[in-house]
């Protein structure tokens, strides 16, 4: 069964996309960026005219907003969304489709400010470019990737039981967004790297949960806000133990002075780290196999805001002369 999971983790591990919304009426051109998203590993979404503004404001996260200038029955309508979504949520890049060349030099400076890149439907390959500079602008290691959904499996198998853990494809996203009342930081240091990983979840799923004794805490506990916290931390705490072990060579280590304030305003449900770069994600959905309608959801962020080498990243595998010669294993 181990052995199973863990081709499962490794094949969901394959491939990072981004979550993208597009904002296009016409099935004609949305079957052009449908087939444009799928050469350039983005997943396209589909949202409503009149719930474009409720979607932004939920848990979505995103990478970028595919939207067409006539939009809404106007043909300028992609302009005032585009004002509307930049001030809801002005990390995301937007790309404007216009029918024309005259459209996009017709655009004032504020619309342009407001708008990431333009183009036609002729000409849309041109922004794969943009897409690879904005949203796949970092490169991760297949190594370090699937290692990261491997230990992270591991952890929640240690932390609940009898729950079917499902490991979602990871995905990059320019959102800032809060998900869920409860969430741990941890900072991730080594010689290639330095950011933070970030573990969140619902109080009211995690709640169900211990109640239902699918965790080792008592199912009385369930009503104190802490436990819930302690159970979160516990779980950031193996899964940061995991990733040093296997990919943190403790000999390399430096002493770092540089730090950038981490920003979080709850009421807007807002983190920011001081950086423009993607952030890495991986969603961990957890079901109760005698009650599908009880699920949790882990959604585990890592952000390399301070240094980033991929060039230097290294998994530690030791061998066996190694671990005898340092100790750690013996011969008898």
């Amino acid at each position: 069964m181990q052995a199973t999971q863990t081709a499962g983790v490794a094949q969901a591990m394959e491939t990072i996309v981004s979550k993208v919304l597009i904002l296009e009426e016409r099935e004609t051109e949305r079957a052009h960026i449908r087939a444009f998203c799928v050469a350039h590993q983005l997943v396209p979404l589909r949202a409503q005219v009149d719930s474009v503004l409720a979607v932004l404001k939920s848990n979505l996260d995103l990478g970028a907003i595919f939207l067409a200038n006539h939009f809404a029955g106007d043909p300028g309508g992609g302009l005032l969304m585009a004002r509307r979504i930049h001030a809801v949520r002005p990390e995301l890049p937007i790309y404007l489709r216009c029918g024309t060349r005259a459209e996009i030099d017709a655009m004032s400076d504020a619309d342009a400010r407001c708008v990431s890149a333009s183009y036609t439907l002729e000409t849309i390959d041109s922004l794969g470019d943009e897409i690879a500079r904005t949203l796949f602008n970092l490169r991760y290691p297949s190594a370090l990737v699937r290692g990261i959904g491997e230990i992270t499996h591991a952890a929640l198998s240690s932390q609940f039981n009898g729950l079917e853990i499902d490991v979602e494809r990871p995905y990059v996203v320019k959102d800032r967004l809060i998900y869920g009342e409860i969430s741990t930081l941890i900072p991730i240091e080594g010689s290639w790297c330095r950011g933070y990983m970030m573990l969140q979840a619902d109080e009211l799923d995690l709640m169900q949960t211990v109640r239902a004794e699918r965790t080792h805490m008592q199912a009385s506990g369930a009503a104190d806000f802490r436990n819930l916290n302690a159970l979160l931390g516990e779980l950031t705490n193996l899964i940061w133990g995991a990733f040093k072990n296997r990919f943190i060579n403790g000999r390399s280590q430096a002493v770092y002075a540089g730090q950038v304030p981490i920003v979080i305003n709850h009421l807007h449900r807002y983190i920011s780290f001081g950086s423009d770069n993607p952030q890495l994600c991986f969603q961990y959905v957890l079901r109760d196999p005698s009650d599908t309608s009880r699920i949790v959801k882990i959604h585990q962020r890592f952000v390399f805001n301070l240094s980033w080498s991929p060039e230097d990243f290294s998994e530690n595998t030791q061998t066996l002369d190694a671990l005898v010669d340092s100790g750690e294993l013996e011969l008898f």
